[in-house]
């Protein structure tokens, strides 16, 4: 085939974008319809889970809850990008280049060092005040994150294992294959085909992965996160070192959360950030930066010797 007939039969950036929002809004819709009906069928709701009044009514809705947000993640986010990929086979979404182990590495090694830094922005992104004009969208974004944490509580403040390792697989893994697929795979490429730069796309992907989870109080740090899993992806052209970086994240809440379930702390305590001696702070910049240096040097080195293809 002719190159130029090739390139013709490419769709636009702007038409995969719509194809992709398509796709999110119907298969997240029927999903959700289906998982409530199977809800509602087996006499489960969210309104049991939250209020706990029975043991039965919380161990079934909780099982429901957890389909919930099972189904929620598959479809608004994993299923969409799969589709787009399967119906634009020219374009390679999900790159798996071979990587070496030392990236894996190196990004764990880069959310320990953030860790300190990450849990200082936080905090003062979580006191934001407003402007007097301000007051009511100040109010009703602390009135919708009251409302998130107070089904967020419930489900990840648990004291058993087996829970636990049902967090890890619900809250961790399925959201950190299914939104790396949907944000670093599928977006990014349509981003990087609109903007045609690699920063701008990635700092822009990683405001819409923050603004898209609906946690105001929360958005600094989120943005943070997904600019360093873009940076994971252009760096190593393999989805799965962000998936791995995403999933260490999320599973470390999990564990942390059932840790203070176990010594007796609520979940208002948990989310204290432990403060740290101006020392710590220091070293988590300087480690953070020099991690991020040798993740960069080593990406160069590794595609100067013709290992990768750009």
């Amino acid at each position: 085939m002719p190159m130029n007939d090739f390139l013709e039969k490419q769709p636009s950036p702007w038409m995969s974008l719509v194809l992709l929002l398509v796709y999110t809004v119907a298969f997240s819709i029927g999903i959700q319809i289906l998982a409530l009906l199977i809800g509602e069928l087996n006499g489960s709701n969210i309104q049991d889970f939250i209020s706990g009044s029975t043991a039965t009514a919380t161990g079934n809705s909780r099982f429901f809850m957890y389909a919930l947000l099972a189904c929620g993640t598959f479809g608004t986010f994993y299923l969409p990008a799969v589709v787009l990929q399967k119906r634009e086979p020219m374009f390679q979404y999900f790159p798996t280049e071979n990587t070496p182990v030392a990236f894996y590495a190196l990004a764990v090694a880069f959310l320990v060092a953030f860790a300190p830094l990450m849990g200082l922005i936080a905090e003062w992104n979580a006191h934001v005040t407003f402007p007097e004009g301000l007051k009511g969208v100040e109010n009703w974004m602390r009135e919708q994150e009251d409302s998130s944490n107070g089904l967020i509580k419930k489900v990840v403040m648990v004291d058993h294992l087996g829970l636990l390792f049902v967090n890890i697989i619900v809250l961790a893994l399925f959201p950190a294959i299914a939104e790396e697929y949907y944000f670093r795979g599928s977006l990014m490429h349509i981003a990087q085909r609109i903007f045609k730069n690699m920063h701008v796309t990635i700092w822009i992907t990683a405001i819409i992965f923050s603004a898209i989870h609906v946690q105001f109080f929360g958005f600094v740090p989120r943005v943070l996160l997904g600019a360093f899993f873009g940076y994971m992806l252009y760096w190593t052209n393999n989805i799965w070192v962000p998936i791995l970086g995403h999933f260490v994240n999320n599973a470390t809440v999990a564990v942390y959360a059932y840790y203070c379930t176990t010594q007796g702390k609520t979940f208002e305590e948990m989310q204290s950030a432990d403060t740290y001696s101006n020392f710590v702070y220091l070293g988590s910049v300087i480690l953070t930066i020099a991690i991020a240096i040798l993740f960069y040097n080593k990406s160069k080195q590794y595609s100067t010797h013709g290992k990768r293809l750009d």
